[in-house]
Protein backbone atom coordinates (compact mmCIF):
# COMPACT_ATOMS: atom_id res chain seq x y z
CA UNK A 1 0.00 0.00 0.00
CA UNK A 2 1.46 3.21 -0.93
CA UNK A 3 2.05 6.51 1.45
CA UNK A 4 0.14 8.19 -1.11
CA UNK A 5 -3.35 5.79 -0.10
CA UNK A 6 -2.66 5.35 3.60
CA UNK A 7 -2.39 9.33 3.66
CA UNK A 8 -5.58 10.10 2.02
CA UNK A 9 -7.45 6.82 3.62
CA UNK A 10 -6.35 8.06 7.06
CA UNK A 11 -7.70 12.16 6.55
CA UNK A 12 -10.70 10.42 5.00
CA UNK A 13 -11.41 8.57 8.15
CA UNK A 14 -11.09 11.47 10.39
CA UNK A 15 -13.28 13.53 8.54
CA UNK A 16 -15.92 10.74 8.75
CA UNK A 17 -15.90 11.12 12.47
CA UNK A 18 -16.25 14.56 12.59
CA UNK A 19 -19.80 14.53 10.40
CA UNK A 20 -17.57 15.95 7.46
CA UNK A 21 -19.01 13.62 4.65
CA UNK A 22 -18.38 15.45 1.75
CA UNK A 23 -14.86 15.97 2.38
CA UNK A 24 -14.39 12.63 3.17
CA UNK A 25 -16.05 11.54 0.14
CA UNK A 26 -13.61 13.84 -2.06
CA UNK A 27 -10.17 11.86 0.23
CA UNK A 28 -11.68 8.62 -0.66
CA UNK A 29 -11.62 9.28 -4.03
CA UNK A 30 -7.75 10.78 -4.07
CA UNK A 31 -7.07 7.35 -2.86
CA UNK A 32 -9.03 5.34 -5.09
CA UNK A 33 -8.80 7.29 -8.40
CA UNK A 34 -5.68 5.32 -9.58
CA UNK A 35 -7.14 2.02 -8.89
CA UNK A 36 -10.46 -0.31 -9.42
CA UNK A 37 -13.34 0.55 -7.50
CA UNK A 38 -13.80 -1.51 -4.21
CA UNK A 39 -16.22 -4.63 -4.57
CA UNK A 40 -16.49 -4.24 -8.60
CA UNK A 41 -18.91 -1.25 -7.98
CA UNK A 42 -18.78 1.34 -11.02
CA UNK A 43 -17.30 4.51 -10.55
CA UNK A 44 -20.24 6.63 -9.90
CA UNK A 45 -19.88 10.99 -10.47
CA UNK A 46 -20.93 13.55 -8.81
CA UNK A 47 -22.73 16.48 -11.89
CA UNK A 48 -20.29 18.97 -13.64
CA UNK A 49 -19.43 22.14 -11.45
CA UNK A 50 -21.67 24.97 -10.81
CA UNK A 51 -22.50 27.06 -13.66
CA UNK A 52 -21.16 30.50 -12.11
CA UNK A 53 -17.72 29.00 -11.87
CA UNK A 54 -16.67 29.17 -15.50
CA UNK A 55 -13.15 28.34 -16.62
CA UNK A 56 -10.52 30.84 -16.33
CA UNK A 57 -9.04 32.60 -19.66
CA UNK A 58 -5.53 33.36 -18.23
CA UNK A 59 -2.93 32.21 -20.56
CA UNK A 60 0.94 32.77 -20.84
CA UNK A 61 -0.10 35.96 -22.81
CA UNK A 62 -1.31 39.77 -21.32
CA UNK A 63 -3.00 39.12 -18.03
CA UNK A 64 -6.38 40.20 -18.08
CA UNK A 65 -8.01 42.85 -16.28
CA UNK A 66 -9.55 41.03 -13.61
CA UNK A 67 -7.59 37.58 -12.10
CA UNK A 68 -10.06 35.11 -11.79
CA UNK A 69 -11.03 34.11 -7.94
CA UNK A 70 -9.90 30.59 -6.67
CA UNK A 71 -11.02 27.23 -7.37
CA UNK A 72 -13.39 26.56 -4.18
CA UNK A 73 -12.50 23.92 -1.89
CA UNK A 74 -15.99 22.35 -2.58
CA UNK A 75 -15.80 21.72 -6.46
CA UNK A 76 -16.20 17.46 -5.76
CA UNK A 77 -17.03 16.42 -9.66
CA UNK A 78 -15.83 13.90 -10.17
CA UNK A 79 -14.85 12.25 -6.89
CA UNK A 80 -15.25 8.55 -6.78
CA UNK A 81 -17.35 7.04 -3.70
CA UNK A 82 -19.72 4.03 -2.93
CA UNK A 83 -23.34 5.29 -2.21
CA UNK A 84 -26.74 3.22 -1.67
CA UNK A 85 -28.77 3.59 -4.70
CA UNK A 86 -31.22 5.84 -3.42
CA UNK A 87 -29.18 8.46 -2.87
CA UNK A 88 -26.14 8.00 -6.09
CA UNK A 89 -25.68 10.83 -8.31
CA UNK A 90 -26.09 10.01 -11.72
CA UNK A 91 -23.06 8.34 -14.13
CA UNK A 92 -21.71 10.75 -15.82
CA UNK A 93 -18.36 9.53 -17.52
CA UNK A 94 -18.01 12.89 -19.03
CA UNK A 95 -17.58 14.90 -15.99
CA UNK A 96 -13.89 15.02 -15.00
CA UNK A 97 -13.11 15.59 -11.46
CA UNK A 98 -12.00 18.94 -9.99
CA UNK A 99 -11.09 18.89 -6.35
CA UNK A 100 -9.02 21.35 -3.91
CA UNK A 101 -8.09 19.02 -0.75
CA UNK A 102 -6.37 18.55 2.47
CA UNK A 103 -4.93 15.86 3.96
CA UNK A 104 -1.22 14.96 5.69
CA UNK A 105 1.52 13.53 4.84
CA UNK A 106 4.55 11.73 7.40
CA UNK A 107 8.20 11.28 6.73
CA UNK A 108 10.31 10.23 9.28
CA UNK A 109 9.42 12.08 11.86
CA UNK A 110 7.55 15.14 10.68
CA UNK A 111 4.30 15.20 9.78
CA UNK A 112 2.88 18.41 8.47
CA UNK A 113 -0.49 19.22 6.14
CA UNK A 114 -0.70 20.21 2.60
CA UNK A 115 -3.22 21.07 0.18
CA UNK A 116 -3.61 19.76 -3.37
CA UNK A 117 -5.11 21.31 -6.53
CA UNK A 118 -6.25 19.06 -8.74
CA UNK A 119 -7.71 20.11 -12.21
CA UNK A 120 -10.55 19.03 -14.58
CA UNK A 121 -8.77 15.77 -16.40
CA UNK A 122 -8.54 16.34 -20.12
CA UNK A 123 -7.48 13.14 -21.81
CA UNK A 124 -4.92 10.33 -20.36
CA UNK A 125 -1.24 12.37 -20.91
CA UNK A 126 0.72 12.89 -17.59
CA UNK A 127 0.27 16.47 -16.43
CA UNK A 128 2.84 18.93 -14.98
CA UNK A 129 3.14 19.50 -11.00
CA UNK A 130 3.88 22.62 -8.99
CA UNK A 131 4.66 22.47 -5.12
CA UNK A 132 4.01 26.22 -4.28
CA UNK A 133 6.05 27.05 -0.37
CA UNK A 134 4.18 29.94 1.49
CA UNK A 135 5.67 32.82 3.30
CA UNK A 136 5.83 33.43 7.07
CA UNK A 137 2.59 33.50 8.51
CA UNK A 138 0.47 32.52 5.69
CA UNK A 139 -0.72 28.77 4.76
CA UNK A 140 -1.85 26.68 1.46
CA UNK A 141 -5.55 28.67 1.29
CA UNK A 142 -3.90 32.15 1.33
CA UNK A 143 -1.16 31.30 -0.89
CA UNK A 144 -3.32 29.83 -3.17
CA UNK A 145 -5.85 33.19 -2.66
CA UNK A 146 -3.01 35.48 -3.33
CA UNK A 147 -1.09 33.97 -6.43
CA UNK A 148 -3.93 32.87 -8.03
CA UNK A 149 -2.42 29.53 -9.14
CA UNK A 150 -5.22 27.60 -8.80
CA UNK A 151 -7.21 29.54 -11.57
CA UNK A 152 -4.02 29.40 -13.92
CA UNK A 153 -3.26 25.85 -13.27
CA UNK A 154 -6.79 24.96 -14.16
CA UNK A 155 -6.94 26.41 -17.44
CA UNK A 156 -3.76 24.62 -18.10
CA UNK A 157 -4.12 21.48 -16.71
CA UNK A 158 -1.54 21.31 -13.85
CA UNK A 159 -1.87 19.98 -10.82
CA UNK A 160 -0.38 22.59 -7.76
CA UNK A 161 1.04 21.26 -4.32
CA UNK A 162 0.50 23.73 -1.05
CA UNK A 163 2.49 22.04 1.54
CA UNK A 164 1.99 23.52 5.11
CA UNK A 165 3.93 24.67 7.75
CA UNK A 166 2.92 23.95 11.19
CA UNK A 167 2.90 26.91 14.50
CA UNK A 168 4.35 23.65 16.51
CA UNK A 169 7.67 23.75 14.02
CA UNK A 170 7.77 27.60 13.39
CA UNK A 171 5.39 29.79 15.51
CA UNK A 172 5.48 32.24 12.67
CA UNK A 173 4.77 29.18 10.00
CA UNK A 174 8.12 29.78 8.83
CA UNK A 175 10.08 27.32 6.47
CA UNK A 176 12.96 26.53 8.68
CA UNK A 177 15.35 27.52 5.34
CA UNK A 178 17.81 29.33 8.06
CA UNK A 179 18.38 25.55 10.18
CA UNK A 180 21.55 23.67 9.32
CA UNK A 181 19.19 20.37 9.95
CA UNK A 182 16.47 21.70 7.39
CA UNK A 183 19.35 22.19 4.74
CA UNK A 184 20.20 18.94 3.65
CA UNK A 185 19.21 15.78 1.21
CA UNK A 186 17.62 13.81 3.00
CA UNK A 187 17.06 15.35 6.04
CA UNK A 188 13.91 17.98 7.74
CA UNK A 189 12.11 19.43 5.59
CA UNK A 190 13.75 19.22 2.22
CA UNK A 191 13.20 15.80 2.91
CA UNK A 192 9.63 15.84 3.77
CA UNK A 193 8.72 18.37 1.13
CA UNK A 194 10.23 16.16 -1.72
CA UNK A 195 8.50 12.80 -0.03
CA UNK A 196 5.19 14.43 0.06
CA UNK A 197 5.92 15.36 -3.98
CA UNK A 198 6.55 11.66 -5.18
CA UNK A 199 4.16 10.70 -2.84
CA UNK A 200 1.67 12.95 -5.16
CA UNK A 201 3.53 11.49 -8.49
CA UNK A 202 2.73 8.01 -7.45
CA UNK A 203 -0.73 8.86 -7.07
CA UNK A 204 -1.60 10.72 -9.74
CA UNK A 205 -0.97 10.79 -13.37
CA UNK A 206 2.20 13.36 -12.93
CA UNK A 207 5.02 13.13 -15.59
CA UNK A 208 8.04 12.96 -13.58
CA UNK A 209 9.94 15.32 -16.07
CA UNK A 210 7.52 18.10 -15.22
CA UNK A 211 7.83 18.82 -11.47
CA UNK A 212 8.56 22.07 -10.35
CA UNK A 213 8.78 24.17 -7.14
CA UNK A 214 8.59 27.71 -6.48
CA UNK A 215 7.78 29.94 -3.06
CA UNK A 216 7.75 33.39 -1.11
CA UNK A 217 9.88 34.67 0.93
CA UNK A 218 11.21 32.18 3.71
CA UNK A 219 8.79 29.77 0.99
CA UNK A 220 11.10 30.91 -1.80
CA UNK A 221 14.23 30.22 0.38
CA UNK A 222 12.78 26.57 1.24
CA UNK A 223 12.43 26.19 -2.12
CA UNK A 224 15.86 26.95 -3.34
CA UNK A 225 17.07 24.56 -0.84
CA UNK A 226 15.01 22.02 -2.50
CA UNK A 227 15.96 22.35 -5.46
CA UNK A 228 19.75 22.62 -5.47
CA UNK A 229 19.35 19.31 -3.09
CA UNK A 230 17.07 16.75 -5.32
CA UNK A 231 17.97 18.37 -9.08
CA UNK A 232 16.48 14.66 -9.76
CA UNK A 233 12.86 15.28 -8.54
CA UNK A 234 12.61 18.96 -9.40
CA UNK A 235 13.32 20.42 -13.17
CA UNK A 236 13.02 24.16 -12.32
CA UNK A 237 12.68 26.29 -9.46
CA UNK A 238 10.71 29.55 -8.99
CA UNK A 239 12.36 31.84 -5.77
CA UNK A 240 10.02 35.26 -4.77
CA UNK A 241 11.31 37.88 -2.32
CA UNK A 242 13.48 34.67 -1.34
CA UNK A 243 17.54 33.97 -0.62
CA UNK A 244 20.04 31.69 -2.25
CA UNK A 245 20.23 28.23 -0.34
CA UNK A 246 23.06 28.45 2.10
CA UNK A 247 23.60 32.05 3.00
CA UNK A 248 22.39 31.44 6.84
CA UNK A 249 22.92 28.00 9.15
CA UNK A 250 21.11 29.91 11.84
CA UNK A 251 18.67 32.65 13.04
CA UNK A 252 21.33 35.20 14.00
CA UNK A 253 22.89 34.53 10.31
CA UNK A 254 19.58 34.91 8.97
CA UNK A 255 18.78 38.00 9.66
CA UNK A 256 21.90 39.32 8.91
CA UNK A 257 21.44 38.06 5.39
CA UNK A 258 17.72 39.26 5.04
CA UNK A 259 18.87 42.85 5.63
CA UNK A 260 21.82 42.19 2.86
CA UNK A 261 24.30 42.17 4.95
CA UNK A 262 25.97 38.50 4.37
CA UNK A 263 29.69 38.75 4.85
CA UNK A 264 31.83 38.54 1.99
CA UNK A 265 32.44 35.01 2.77
CA UNK A 266 28.89 33.94 2.34
CA UNK A 267 28.75 35.66 -1.39
CA UNK A 268 31.60 33.50 -2.67
CA UNK A 269 29.66 30.53 -4.27
CA UNK A 270 30.68 27.09 -4.11
CA UNK A 271 33.18 27.81 -0.99
CA UNK A 272 32.52 25.14 2.02
CA UNK A 273 28.69 24.14 0.86
CA UNK A 274 26.48 22.96 2.82
CA UNK A 275 26.33 18.90 3.24
CA UNK A 276 23.66 17.29 1.28
CA UNK A 277 23.56 19.82 -1.42
CA UNK A 278 25.36 18.30 -5.01
CA UNK A 279 29.36 18.66 -4.87
CA UNK A 280 29.39 19.86 -0.92
CA UNK A 281 32.45 18.68 1.05
CA UNK A 282 32.72 18.33 4.54
CA UNK A 283 29.85 19.87 7.30
CA UNK A 284 29.92 23.29 8.20
CA UNK A 285 29.71 24.41 12.14
CA UNK A 286 25.88 24.77 12.62
CA UNK A 287 27.17 28.35 14.07
CA UNK A 288 28.86 29.77 11.43
CA UNK A 289 27.48 31.14 8.19
CA UNK A 290 27.13 29.36 5.33
CA UNK A 291 27.85 29.68 1.20
CA UNK A 292 25.57 30.04 -0.94
CA UNK A 293 25.25 26.70 -3.05
CA UNK A 294 24.89 26.34 -6.75
CA UNK A 295 21.17 25.82 -8.08
CA UNK A 296 22.17 23.29 -10.87
CA UNK A 297 18.41 23.14 -12.22
CA UNK A 298 16.87 26.51 -14.00
CA UNK A 299 16.10 29.17 -12.18
CA UNK A 300 12.88 32.28 -12.52
CA UNK A 301 14.10 34.89 -9.45
CA UNK A 302 11.77 37.97 -8.53
CA UNK A 303 11.89 40.63 -6.11
CA UNK A 304 11.18 44.17 -5.28
CA UNK A 305 13.75 46.57 -5.08
CA UNK A 306 11.96 48.46 -2.02
CA UNK A 307 11.67 45.13 -0.14
CA UNK A 308 11.99 45.81 3.37
CA UNK A 309 11.87 42.18 4.89
CA UNK A 310 14.53 40.43 2.27
CA UNK A 311 16.97 42.48 1.18
CA UNK A 312 16.96 42.60 -2.63
CA UNK A 313 20.48 42.00 -3.34
CA UNK A 314 19.51 38.71 -2.06
CA UNK A 315 17.94 38.12 -5.55
CA UNK A 316 21.35 38.60 -6.99
CA UNK A 317 22.23 36.31 -5.22
CA UNK A 318 19.82 33.68 -6.30
CA UNK A 319 20.38 34.81 -9.69
CA UNK A 320 24.31 34.32 -9.00
CA UNK A 321 23.88 30.94 -7.51
CA UNK A 322 21.62 30.33 -10.72
CA UNK A 323 24.45 31.39 -13.08
CA UNK A 324 27.07 29.37 -11.47
CA UNK A 325 24.78 26.03 -12.11
CA UNK A 326 24.39 26.88 -15.57
CA UNK A 327 28.02 27.42 -16.00
CA UNK A 328 28.52 23.84 -15.26
CA UNK A 329 26.74 22.53 -18.10
CA UNK A 330 26.67 25.68 -20.47
CA UNK A 331 27.47 28.48 -22.16
CA UNK A 332 25.04 31.37 -22.04
CA UNK A 333 23.74 34.48 -23.51
CA UNK A 334 22.02 37.15 -22.12
CA UNK A 335 19.92 39.64 -22.88
CA UNK A 336 18.12 42.93 -20.51
CA UNK A 337 14.57 44.35 -21.48
CA UNK A 338 12.82 47.23 -19.57
CA UNK A 339 9.12 47.29 -19.40
CA UNK A 340 6.10 48.65 -18.09
CA UNK A 341 3.66 45.63 -16.50
CA UNK A 342 -0.43 46.14 -17.83
CA UNK A 343 -0.90 46.56 -13.80
CA UNK A 344 1.39 49.82 -13.32
CA UNK A 345 4.72 48.94 -11.88
CA UNK A 346 8.11 49.17 -14.40
CA UNK A 347 10.25 45.93 -14.13
CA UNK A 348 13.98 45.14 -15.46
CA UNK A 349 13.63 41.29 -17.06
CA UNK A 350 17.42 39.38 -17.24
CA UNK A 351 17.47 36.61 -19.43
CA UNK A 352 19.93 34.08 -19.80
CA UNK A 353 19.58 31.64 -23.11
CA UNK A 354 21.31 28.18 -24.06
CA UNK A 355 21.89 28.16 -27.62
CA UNK A 356 18.72 27.23 -28.61
CA UNK A 357 17.29 30.19 -27.53
CA UNK A 358 15.82 28.66 -24.67
CA UNK A 359 15.48 31.13 -21.19
CA UNK A 360 17.59 28.97 -18.32
CA UNK A 361 17.81 31.82 -15.72
CA UNK A 362 15.66 34.64 -15.22
CA UNK A 363 15.94 37.84 -12.93
CA UNK A 364 12.45 40.48 -12.68
CA UNK A 365 13.52 43.04 -10.66
CA UNK A 366 10.05 44.89 -9.93
CA UNK A 367 10.72 48.10 -9.59
CA UNK A 368 9.10 50.54 -6.60
CA UNK A 369 7.83 47.09 -5.11
CA UNK A 370 8.22 46.12 -1.09
CA UNK A 371 7.85 42.47 -0.16
CA UNK A 372 5.20 40.80 -2.22
CA UNK A 373 4.10 38.26 -4.79
CA UNK A 374 4.15 40.26 -7.87
CA UNK A 375 1.18 40.62 -9.85
CA UNK A 376 -1.14 38.83 -6.76
CA UNK A 377 -4.51 38.47 -6.45
CA UNK A 378 -5.66 40.83 -3.19
CA UNK A 379 -7.76 38.19 -1.69
CA UNK A 380 -4.34 36.89 -0.16
CA UNK A 381 -2.02 38.18 1.94
CA UNK A 382 1.67 39.89 0.95
CA UNK A 383 0.48 40.25 -3.09
CA UNK A 384 1.23 43.54 -4.90
CA UNK A 385 -1.72 43.60 -7.79
CA UNK A 386 0.35 46.26 -9.53
CA UNK A 387 2.96 44.12 -10.50
CA UNK A 388 3.96 41.84 -13.51
CA UNK A 389 2.12 38.63 -13.43
CA UNK A 390 4.82 36.16 -11.44
CA UNK A 391 2.19 33.25 -11.47
CA UNK A 392 2.07 33.46 -15.55
CA UNK A 393 5.43 34.10 -16.04
CA UNK A 394 6.17 31.10 -13.62
CA UNK A 395 4.74 28.81 -15.55
CA UNK A 396 5.63 30.29 -18.47
CA UNK A 397 9.33 29.60 -17.67
CA UNK A 398 8.29 26.32 -16.37
CA UNK A 399 6.85 25.29 -19.40
CA UNK A 400 10.42 25.47 -21.11
CA UNK A 401 12.09 23.56 -18.64
CA UNK A 402 11.52 19.71 -18.76
CA UNK A 403 14.09 17.43 -16.47
CA UNK A 404 15.98 14.68 -18.45
CA UNK A 405 14.97 11.13 -17.21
Amino acid sequence: MSDFFEDWMQTATGLMREGRLQEATAAIQQALERGPAPGGLPRVRWPGAPPNAPPSARGFGPAPAAAAKPVDDQVLDGCVFEAPASTAPRVDAAVPAECFLAASHTHGSLTRDYKLYVPPLSGDEPRPLLVMLHGCTQDPDDFAAGTDMNALARAHGWLVLYPAQSAQANPQKCWNWFKHTHQQRGRGEPAWITSLTQSVIAGHAVDPRRVYIAGLSAGGAMAALVAAAYPDVFAAVGVHSGLAPGVAGNLPDALVAMQGNASASNSVLGRARRPGLPGQASPASPASPASPAALTVPTIVFHGDRDQTVHATNGEQVLAAALKGAAERETLHASTERKDSPNGRSYTRSIHADASGRSVVERWVVHGAGHAWAGGHGSGSYTDPTGPDASREMLRFFEQQCRPL
